[in-house]
Protein backbone atom coordinates (compact mmCIF):
# COMPACT_ATOMS: atom_id res chain seq x y z
CA UNK A 1 0.00 0.00 0.00
CA UNK A 2 1.32 3.47 -0.91
CA UNK A 3 0.05 6.80 0.39
CA UNK A 4 1.29 10.39 0.04
CA UNK A 5 0.77 13.02 2.74
CA UNK A 6 2.35 16.50 2.94
CA UNK A 7 5.48 15.51 1.10
CA UNK A 8 5.96 12.34 3.12
CA UNK A 9 5.76 8.99 1.40
CA UNK A 10 4.54 6.02 3.39
CA UNK A 11 5.10 2.50 2.09
CA UNK A 12 3.53 -0.51 3.71
CA UNK A 13 4.89 -3.93 2.80
CA UNK A 14 3.90 -7.34 4.07
CA UNK A 15 6.55 -7.16 6.76
CA UNK A 16 7.28 -3.55 7.63
CA UNK A 17 6.27 0.06 7.18
CA UNK A 18 8.80 2.64 6.09
CA UNK A 19 8.69 6.44 6.09
CA UNK A 20 10.65 8.48 3.60
CA UNK A 21 11.16 12.19 4.17
CA UNK A 22 11.41 14.70 1.35
CA UNK A 23 8.33 14.51 -0.83
CA UNK A 24 8.01 13.93 -4.53
CA UNK A 25 5.11 16.27 -5.08
CA UNK A 26 2.77 13.33 -5.53
CA UNK A 27 4.66 12.18 -8.61
CA UNK A 28 4.13 8.43 -8.72
CA UNK A 29 6.85 7.95 -11.31
CA UNK A 30 9.39 9.60 -8.99
CA UNK A 31 8.16 7.49 -6.11
CA UNK A 32 8.54 4.29 -8.13
CA UNK A 33 12.27 4.95 -8.11
CA UNK A 34 12.19 4.29 -4.37
CA UNK A 35 10.75 0.80 -4.86
CA UNK A 36 12.40 -2.39 -6.06
CA UNK A 37 10.92 -4.68 -8.68
CA UNK A 38 8.91 -6.53 -6.00
CA UNK A 39 7.24 -3.37 -4.67
CA UNK A 40 9.29 -3.34 -1.49
CA UNK A 41 11.38 -0.45 -0.22
CA UNK A 42 14.49 0.00 -2.36
CA UNK A 43 17.37 -2.06 -1.02
CA UNK A 44 20.65 -0.26 -0.42
CA UNK A 45 23.01 -3.08 0.62
CA UNK A 46 26.42 -3.46 -1.01
CA UNK A 47 29.23 -6.00 -1.05
CA UNK A 48 30.73 -4.11 1.91
CA UNK A 49 27.63 -4.33 4.10
CA UNK A 50 27.05 -7.97 3.10
CA UNK A 51 30.68 -8.79 3.96
CA UNK A 52 30.21 -7.11 7.35
CA UNK A 53 27.09 -9.22 8.01
CA UNK A 54 28.99 -12.39 7.02
CA UNK A 55 32.02 -11.58 9.14
CA UNK A 56 29.76 -10.76 12.08
CA UNK A 57 28.03 -14.11 11.64
CA UNK A 58 31.18 -16.17 11.00
CA UNK A 59 34.01 -14.72 13.10
CA UNK A 60 32.47 -15.35 16.46
CA UNK A 61 32.99 -17.48 19.49
CA UNK A 62 34.18 -20.31 17.23
CA UNK A 63 37.57 -18.67 16.68
CA UNK A 64 38.30 -18.94 20.40
CA UNK A 65 38.05 -22.73 20.40
CA UNK A 66 40.20 -23.38 17.32
CA UNK A 67 43.47 -23.77 19.25
CA UNK A 68 41.74 -26.50 21.30
CA UNK A 69 40.34 -28.09 18.12
CA UNK A 70 43.74 -28.22 16.42
CA UNK A 71 45.25 -29.61 19.63
CA UNK A 72 42.89 -32.60 19.30
CA UNK A 73 43.59 -33.13 15.58
CA UNK A 74 47.29 -32.19 15.42
CA UNK A 75 49.38 -30.34 12.86
CA UNK A 76 48.73 -32.90 10.13
CA UNK A 77 44.93 -32.87 10.20
CA UNK A 78 43.87 -29.67 12.02
CA UNK A 79 44.86 -27.00 9.47
CA UNK A 80 43.72 -29.27 6.61
CA UNK A 81 40.25 -29.56 8.15
CA UNK A 82 40.07 -25.76 8.53
CA UNK A 83 40.93 -25.25 4.86
CA UNK A 84 38.53 -27.99 3.72
CA UNK A 85 35.57 -26.52 5.60
CA UNK A 86 36.34 -23.03 4.29
CA UNK A 87 36.36 -24.31 0.69
CA UNK A 88 33.16 -26.31 1.16
CA UNK A 89 31.42 -23.36 2.84
CA UNK A 90 32.35 -20.93 0.07
CA UNK A 91 31.40 -23.31 -2.75
CA UNK A 92 27.98 -24.14 -1.31
CA UNK A 93 27.34 -20.47 -0.46
CA UNK A 94 27.66 -19.67 -4.17
CA UNK A 95 25.07 -22.37 -4.90
CA UNK A 96 22.73 -20.88 -2.31
CA UNK A 97 23.25 -17.33 -3.62
CA UNK A 98 22.00 -18.45 -7.06
CA UNK A 99 18.78 -19.64 -5.43
CA UNK A 100 17.77 -16.18 -4.18
CA UNK A 101 16.00 -15.64 -7.50
CA UNK A 102 14.33 -18.44 -9.40
CA UNK A 103 14.09 -19.93 -11.90
CA UNK A 104 16.72 -17.55 -13.30
CA UNK A 105 19.38 -16.47 -10.75
CA UNK A 106 19.49 -12.91 -12.19
CA UNK A 107 15.99 -12.07 -13.45
CA UNK A 108 13.78 -14.58 -11.63
CA UNK A 109 11.35 -14.04 -8.74
CA UNK A 110 12.88 -13.15 -5.39
CA UNK A 111 12.81 -15.64 -2.51
CA UNK A 112 13.07 -13.83 0.81
CA UNK A 113 13.96 -16.71 3.15
CA UNK A 114 15.86 -19.99 3.02
CA UNK A 115 12.53 -21.87 3.15
CA UNK A 116 11.22 -19.96 0.13
CA UNK A 117 14.40 -20.78 -1.80
CA UNK A 118 13.94 -24.48 -1.04
CA UNK A 119 10.22 -24.28 -1.93
CA UNK A 120 10.98 -22.65 -5.29
CA UNK A 121 13.75 -25.08 -6.24
CA UNK A 122 12.93 -28.38 -4.53
CA UNK A 123 9.46 -28.28 -2.98
CA UNK A 124 7.78 -31.12 -1.07
CA UNK A 125 8.74 -32.11 2.46
CA UNK A 126 12.19 -30.62 2.00
CA UNK A 127 10.65 -27.19 2.71
CA UNK A 128 9.50 -28.23 6.19
CA UNK A 129 12.79 -30.02 6.87
CA UNK A 130 14.70 -26.89 5.88
CA UNK A 131 12.57 -24.72 8.15
CA UNK A 132 13.03 -27.10 11.06
CA UNK A 133 16.81 -27.27 10.60
CA UNK A 134 17.19 -23.53 10.09
CA UNK A 135 15.04 -22.17 12.88
CA UNK A 136 16.05 -24.75 15.48
CA UNK A 137 19.65 -23.86 14.69
CA UNK A 138 18.96 -20.11 14.91
CA UNK A 139 17.31 -20.52 18.30
CA UNK A 140 20.26 -22.65 19.40
CA UNK A 141 22.69 -19.96 18.27
CA UNK A 142 20.75 -17.41 20.33
CA UNK A 143 21.21 -19.58 23.41
CA UNK A 144 24.87 -20.25 22.58
CA UNK A 145 25.69 -16.57 22.13
CA UNK A 146 24.00 -15.67 25.40
CA UNK A 147 26.21 -18.25 27.14
CA UNK A 148 29.37 -17.09 25.40
CA UNK A 149 28.74 -13.39 26.04
CA UNK A 150 28.20 -14.07 29.75
CA UNK A 151 31.42 -16.14 29.91
CA UNK A 152 33.34 -13.22 28.40
CA UNK A 153 31.82 -10.76 30.85
CA UNK A 154 32.57 -13.07 33.78
CA UNK A 155 36.13 -13.43 32.45
CA UNK A 156 36.68 -9.68 32.86
CA UNK A 157 35.68 -9.87 36.50
CA UNK A 158 37.79 -12.99 37.11
CA UNK A 159 40.80 -11.48 35.31
CA UNK A 160 40.76 -8.52 37.68
CA UNK A 161 40.41 -10.93 40.62
CA UNK A 162 43.41 -12.96 39.47
CA UNK A 163 45.45 -9.79 38.99
CA UNK A 164 44.58 -8.58 42.48
CA UNK A 165 44.73 -11.79 44.53
CA UNK A 166 46.94 -14.11 42.46
CA UNK A 167 46.43 -16.93 39.96
CA UNK A 168 45.95 -19.56 42.66
CA UNK A 169 42.64 -18.03 43.78
CA UNK A 170 39.55 -19.64 42.22
CA UNK A 171 37.63 -16.36 41.74
CA UNK A 172 34.42 -18.22 40.87
CA UNK A 173 31.54 -16.03 39.72
CA UNK A 174 28.02 -16.88 38.62
CA UNK A 175 27.29 -16.37 34.93
CA UNK A 176 23.57 -15.76 35.49
CA UNK A 177 23.62 -12.01 36.32
CA UNK A 178 25.62 -11.37 33.14
CA UNK A 179 23.17 -13.41 31.06
CA UNK A 180 20.41 -11.18 32.45
CA UNK A 181 22.38 -8.04 31.50
CA UNK A 182 22.94 -9.42 27.99
CA UNK A 183 19.24 -10.26 27.72
CA UNK A 184 18.21 -6.73 28.74
CA UNK A 185 20.43 -5.26 26.01
CA UNK A 186 18.92 -7.66 23.46
CA UNK A 187 15.36 -6.76 24.46
CA UNK A 188 16.13 -3.18 23.46
CA UNK A 189 18.00 -4.02 20.23
CA UNK A 190 15.40 -6.57 19.20
CA UNK A 191 13.00 -3.71 18.50
CA UNK A 192 15.08 -2.90 15.40
CA UNK A 193 12.38 -3.73 12.81
CA UNK A 194 14.29 -5.89 10.33
CA UNK A 195 17.56 -7.06 8.82
CA UNK A 196 17.81 -3.99 6.57
CA UNK A 197 18.36 -1.74 9.59
CA UNK A 198 21.22 -3.82 11.05
CA UNK A 199 24.11 -2.64 8.86
CA UNK A 200 25.53 -0.22 11.46
CA UNK A 201 25.38 -2.88 14.19
CA UNK A 202 27.09 -5.45 11.96
CA UNK A 203 29.85 -2.97 11.15
CA UNK A 204 30.52 -2.41 14.85
CA UNK A 205 30.38 -6.16 15.55
CA UNK A 206 32.75 -6.95 12.66
CA UNK A 207 35.28 -4.43 14.00
CA UNK A 208 35.00 -6.01 17.44
CA UNK A 209 35.55 -9.52 16.03
CA UNK A 210 38.70 -8.42 14.19
CA UNK A 211 39.91 -6.72 17.37
CA UNK A 212 39.60 -9.64 19.77
CA UNK A 213 40.81 -12.18 17.19
CA UNK A 214 43.86 -9.96 16.58
CA UNK A 215 44.53 -9.64 20.31
CA UNK A 216 44.32 -13.40 20.77
CA UNK A 217 46.65 -13.90 17.81
CA UNK A 218 49.11 -11.27 19.07
CA UNK A 219 49.22 -12.79 22.57
CA UNK A 220 49.83 -16.26 21.10
CA UNK A 221 52.62 -14.98 18.83
CA UNK A 222 54.20 -13.13 21.77
CA UNK A 223 54.18 -16.30 23.84
CA UNK A 224 55.77 -18.33 21.02
CA UNK A 225 58.41 -15.67 20.27
CA UNK A 226 59.17 -15.40 23.99
CA UNK A 227 60.23 -19.04 24.09
CA UNK A 228 56.89 -20.35 25.27
CA UNK A 229 56.50 -23.06 22.61
CA UNK A 230 54.53 -25.87 24.18
CA UNK A 231 54.45 -29.61 23.46
CA UNK A 232 52.73 -30.24 20.11
CA UNK A 233 52.63 -33.11 17.63
CA UNK A 234 51.48 -34.07 14.15
CA UNK A 235 48.61 -36.12 15.60
CA UNK A 236 47.56 -33.82 18.47
CA UNK A 237 46.96 -34.89 22.05
CA UNK A 238 48.86 -38.06 22.88
CA UNK A 239 47.04 -41.25 23.88
CA UNK A 240 48.29 -42.51 27.24
CA UNK A 241 49.83 -39.14 28.13
CA UNK A 242 47.14 -36.51 27.67
CA UNK A 243 44.02 -38.62 27.12
CA UNK A 244 42.76 -42.18 26.86
CA UNK A 245 42.21 -43.79 23.46
CA UNK A 246 38.43 -43.39 23.78
CA UNK A 247 38.73 -39.73 24.81
CA UNK A 248 41.01 -39.09 21.84
CA UNK A 249 38.36 -40.35 19.42
CA UNK A 250 35.53 -38.40 21.06
CA UNK A 251 37.57 -35.20 21.23
CA UNK A 252 38.50 -35.45 17.55
CA UNK A 253 34.83 -35.81 16.67
CA UNK A 254 33.97 -32.80 18.81
CA UNK A 255 36.81 -30.73 17.31
CA UNK A 256 35.43 -31.33 13.82
CA UNK A 257 32.06 -30.04 15.03
CA UNK A 258 33.67 -26.91 16.47
CA UNK A 259 35.37 -26.16 13.15
CA UNK A 260 32.16 -26.80 11.21
CA UNK A 261 30.26 -24.34 13.40
CA UNK A 262 33.06 -21.78 13.05
CA UNK A 263 32.17 -21.36 9.36
CA UNK A 264 28.38 -21.59 9.54
CA UNK A 265 26.36 -18.69 8.11
CA UNK A 266 24.17 -20.38 5.49
CA UNK A 267 21.18 -20.06 7.84
CA UNK A 268 21.25 -16.26 7.40
CA UNK A 269 22.75 -16.00 3.88
CA UNK A 270 19.44 -15.44 2.05
CA UNK A 271 18.35 -12.78 4.54
CA UNK A 272 21.70 -11.02 4.02
CA UNK A 273 21.34 -11.25 0.24
CA UNK A 274 17.84 -9.75 0.48
CA UNK A 275 19.41 -6.48 1.69
CA UNK A 276 21.46 -6.02 -1.52
CA UNK A 277 20.73 -3.55 -4.32
CA UNK A 278 19.35 -5.20 -7.46
CA UNK A 279 22.18 -3.84 -9.62
CA UNK A 280 24.72 -5.37 -10.02
CA UNK A 281 22.85 -8.73 -9.78
CA UNK A 282 22.45 -9.84 -6.18
CA UNK A 283 23.93 -13.30 -6.74
CA UNK A 284 27.16 -11.86 -8.14
CA UNK A 285 27.52 -9.37 -5.27
CA UNK A 286 26.73 -12.05 -2.72
CA UNK A 287 29.37 -14.39 -4.18
CA UNK A 288 31.90 -11.58 -3.95
CA UNK A 289 30.89 -10.85 -0.34
CA UNK A 290 31.09 -14.56 0.50
CA UNK A 291 34.58 -14.76 -0.99
CA UNK A 292 35.72 -11.75 1.05
CA UNK A 293 34.03 -13.00 4.22
CA UNK A 294 35.17 -16.62 4.04
CA UNK A 295 38.71 -15.73 2.91
CA UNK A 296 39.12 -13.20 5.71
CA UNK A 297 37.79 -15.52 8.38
CA UNK A 298 39.85 -18.46 7.07
CA UNK A 299 43.02 -16.41 7.38
CA UNK A 300 42.16 -15.43 10.97
CA UNK A 301 41.11 -18.97 11.84
CA UNK A 302 44.30 -20.57 10.56
CA UNK A 303 46.49 -17.97 12.25
CA UNK A 304 44.61 -18.04 15.57
CA UNK A 305 44.28 -21.82 15.58
CA UNK A 306 47.88 -22.58 14.63
CA UNK A 307 49.57 -19.95 16.78
CA UNK A 308 47.22 -20.78 19.65
CA UNK A 309 48.22 -24.44 19.40
CA UNK A 310 51.91 -23.50 19.13
CA UNK A 311 51.56 -21.36 22.28
CA UNK A 312 49.55 -23.79 24.43
CA UNK A 313 50.26 -27.13 22.82
CA UNK A 314 48.22 -30.16 23.78
CA UNK A 315 46.95 -28.33 26.86
CA UNK A 316 45.20 -25.59 24.86
CA UNK A 317 42.07 -24.39 26.69
CA UNK A 318 38.64 -24.60 25.10
CA UNK A 319 38.55 -20.81 24.94
CA UNK A 320 41.96 -19.20 25.22
CA UNK A 321 40.68 -15.76 26.25
CA UNK A 322 38.05 -16.81 28.78
CA UNK A 323 39.70 -20.12 29.73
CA UNK A 324 42.70 -18.15 31.01
CA UNK A 325 45.41 -19.31 28.75
CA UNK A 326 46.52 -15.71 29.28
CA UNK A 327 46.53 -13.83 32.59
CA UNK A 328 48.70 -10.84 31.61
CA UNK A 329 48.55 -8.14 30.52
CA UNK A 330 45.24 -8.33 32.34
CA UNK A 331 43.94 -5.04 30.88
CA UNK A 332 44.44 -6.32 27.31
CA UNK A 333 42.70 -9.62 28.12
CA UNK A 334 39.86 -7.60 29.68
CA UNK A 335 39.58 -5.42 26.58
CA UNK A 336 39.49 -8.48 24.31
CA UNK A 337 36.69 -10.03 26.37
CA UNK A 338 34.71 -6.79 26.26
CA UNK A 339 35.11 -6.84 22.45
CA UNK A 340 33.77 -10.41 22.40
CA UNK A 341 30.70 -9.38 24.39
CA UNK A 342 30.04 -6.36 22.14
CA UNK A 343 30.50 -8.49 19.01
CA UNK A 344 28.03 -11.07 20.31
CA UNK A 345 25.48 -8.32 20.96
CA UNK A 346 25.47 -7.68 17.20
CA UNK A 347 25.82 -11.32 16.18
CA UNK A 348 22.79 -12.25 18.29
CA UNK A 349 20.69 -9.84 16.23
CA UNK A 350 22.04 -11.15 12.91
CA UNK A 351 20.93 -14.66 13.85
CA UNK A 352 17.60 -13.76 15.49
CA UNK A 353 16.17 -11.32 12.93
CA UNK A 354 15.22 -14.21 10.58
CA UNK A 355 13.34 -15.87 13.46
CA UNK A 356 11.56 -12.62 14.31
CA UNK A 357 10.66 -12.00 10.67
CA UNK A 358 9.36 -15.54 10.14
CA UNK A 359 7.02 -15.49 13.15
CA UNK A 360 5.76 -11.98 12.44
CA UNK A 361 5.07 -12.68 8.74
CA UNK A 362 3.33 -15.94 9.64
CA UNK A 363 1.20 -14.21 12.27
CA UNK A 364 0.15 -11.38 9.93
CA UNK A 365 -0.78 -13.90 7.26
CA UNK A 366 -2.95 -15.97 9.61
CA UNK A 367 -4.54 -13.09 11.56
CA UNK A 368 -4.65 -10.14 9.13
CA UNK A 369 -7.57 -8.48 10.98
CA UNK A 370 -5.93 -8.60 14.40
CA UNK A 371 -4.86 -5.01 15.08
CA UNK A 372 -2.60 -6.07 17.96
CA UNK A 373 -0.47 -7.92 15.39
CA UNK A 374 -0.79 -5.72 12.31
CA UNK A 375 -1.16 -2.13 13.53
CA UNK A 376 1.95 0.05 13.61
CA UNK A 377 1.95 3.17 15.79
CA UNK A 378 4.11 6.02 14.41
CA UNK A 379 6.50 7.65 16.87
CA UNK A 380 8.48 10.66 15.70
CA UNK A 381 12.21 10.34 16.35
CA UNK A 382 13.67 13.55 17.88
CA UNK A 383 15.77 16.00 15.86
CA UNK A 384 14.09 15.17 12.56
CA UNK A 385 15.51 11.67 12.24
CA UNK A 386 12.34 10.20 10.78
CA UNK A 387 9.58 8.08 12.27
CA UNK A 388 9.77 4.76 14.11
CA UNK A 389 6.77 2.45 13.81
CA UNK A 390 6.04 0.85 17.16
CA UNK A 391 4.19 -2.47 17.12
CA UNK A 392 2.77 -4.10 20.28
CA UNK A 393 3.05 -7.64 18.93
CA UNK A 394 6.69 -7.08 17.99
CA UNK A 395 7.42 -5.79 21.50
CA UNK A 396 5.73 -8.69 23.29
CA UNK A 397 6.92 -11.48 20.99
CA UNK A 398 10.54 -10.39 20.70
CA UNK A 399 10.85 -9.61 24.41
CA UNK A 400 9.43 -13.04 25.25
CA UNK A 401 11.87 -14.72 22.86
CA UNK A 402 14.90 -13.03 24.43
CA UNK A 403 13.73 -13.91 27.95
CA UNK A 404 13.15 -17.58 27.07
CA UNK A 405 16.54 -17.95 25.36
CA UNK A 406 18.25 -16.32 28.35
CA UNK A 407 16.54 -18.73 30.76
CA UNK A 408 17.54 -21.71 28.61
CA UNK A 409 21.12 -20.39 28.55
CA UNK A 410 21.16 -20.32 32.36
CA UNK A 411 20.03 -23.95 32.42
CA UNK A 412 22.51 -25.11 29.77
CA UNK A 413 25.88 -23.33 30.28
CA UNK A 414 28.33 -25.64 28.48
CA UNK A 415 30.52 -23.85 25.96
CA UNK A 416 32.65 -26.17 23.82
CA UNK A 417 30.22 -29.08 23.75
CA UNK A 418 27.24 -26.91 22.94
CA UNK A 419 29.24 -25.19 20.21
CA UNK A 420 30.18 -28.49 18.57
CA UNK A 421 26.64 -29.86 18.76
CA UNK A 422 25.20 -26.79 17.03
CA UNK A 423 27.79 -27.04 14.30
CA UNK A 424 27.25 -30.72 13.66
CA UNK A 425 23.46 -30.46 13.58
CA UNK A 426 23.34 -27.52 11.17
CA UNK A 427 26.35 -28.06 8.95
CA UNK A 428 25.14 -30.85 6.67
CA UNK A 429 21.50 -29.88 5.99
CA UNK A 430 21.91 -26.11 5.73
CA UNK A 431 25.46 -25.68 4.46
CA UNK A 432 25.74 -28.71 2.16
CA UNK A 433 22.64 -30.79 1.43
CA UNK A 434 20.09 -28.12 0.41
CA UNK A 435 22.54 -25.91 -1.54
CA UNK A 436 23.89 -28.93 -3.44
CA UNK A 437 20.41 -30.28 -4.23
CA UNK A 438 19.20 -26.85 -5.38
CA UNK A 439 22.27 -26.36 -7.57
CA UNK A 440 21.70 -29.75 -9.21
CA UNK A 441 18.07 -28.78 -9.84
CA UNK A 442 18.65 -25.19 -10.97
CA UNK A 443 21.69 -25.93 -13.14
CA UNK A 444 20.02 -29.10 -14.47
CA UNK A 445 23.08 -31.23 -13.75
CA UNK A 446 22.61 -34.57 -15.59
CA UNK A 447 22.06 -37.53 -13.29
CA UNK A 448 25.10 -39.82 -12.95
CA UNK A 449 27.34 -37.31 -14.72
CA UNK A 450 30.79 -36.77 -13.21
CA UNK A 451 29.67 -33.46 -11.67
CA UNK A 452 26.52 -35.06 -10.22
CA UNK A 453 28.55 -37.91 -8.70
CA UNK A 454 31.11 -35.46 -7.25
CA UNK A 455 28.42 -33.29 -5.65
CA UNK A 456 26.55 -36.28 -4.22
CA UNK A 457 29.79 -37.75 -2.86
CA UNK A 458 30.59 -34.43 -1.18
CA UNK A 459 27.12 -34.31 0.36
CA UNK A 460 27.28 -37.84 1.78
CA UNK A 461 30.82 -37.31 3.07
CA UNK A 462 29.67 -34.19 4.92
CA UNK A 463 26.73 -36.14 6.36
CA UNK A 464 29.21 -38.59 7.88
CA UNK A 465 31.21 -35.67 9.26
CA UNK A 466 28.07 -34.20 10.84
CA UNK A 467 27.10 -37.51 12.44
CA UNK A 468 30.49 -38.20 14.01
CA UNK A 469 30.76 -34.57 15.18
CA UNK A 470 27.31 -34.83 16.78
CA UNK A 471 28.33 -38.04 18.54
CA UNK A 472 31.46 -36.39 19.91
CA UNK A 473 29.55 -33.35 21.11
CA UNK A 474 26.87 -35.42 22.84
CA UNK A 475 29.53 -37.44 24.63
CA UNK A 476 31.20 -34.20 25.68
CA UNK A 477 27.90 -32.80 26.92
CA UNK A 478 27.32 -35.87 29.06
CA UNK A 479 30.75 -35.42 30.63
CA UNK A 480 30.13 -31.71 31.22
CA UNK A 481 26.77 -32.36 32.87
CA UNK A 482 28.43 -34.75 35.31
CA UNK A 483 31.11 -32.19 36.19
CA UNK A 484 28.84 -29.13 36.24
CA UNK A 485 28.59 -27.17 39.49
CA UNK A 486 25.82 -24.57 39.54
CA UNK A 487 26.52 -20.88 40.16
CA UNK A 488 30.18 -21.09 39.15
CA UNK A 489 31.76 -19.50 36.13
CA UNK A 490 31.98 -21.96 33.28
CA UNK A 491 35.26 -22.23 31.45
Amino acid sequence: MVSHNNGTTTTTTNNNMYIEQGGHGGNVHDFDKNLDDDGRHKRTGTALTASAHIITAVIGSGVLSLAWAIAQLGWAVGPAVLVAFSFITYMTSTFLADGYRSPDPVTGKRNYTYMEVVRANLGGRKVQLCGLAQYVNLVGVSIGYTITASISMVAVKRSNCFHKYGHHVKCNTSNNPFMIIFGCIQILLSQIPNFHELSWLSMVAAIMSFTYASIGLALSIAKVVGGGIARTSLTGVTVGVDVTAADKVWRCFQAIGDIAFAYAYSNVLIEIQDTLKSSPPENKVMKKASLVGVSTTSLFYILCGCFGYAAFGNEAPGNFLTGFGFYEPFWLVDFANVCIAVHLVGAYQVFTQPVFGFVESWSKKHWPENKFITRDHPIEIPFGNGIYYFNWFRLVWRTSYVIVTAILAMLFPFFNDFLGLLGSLSFWPLTVFFPVEMHISQAKVPKYSSKWIALKTLSYACLVVSLIAAAGSIQGLVGSVKKYKPFQAQE
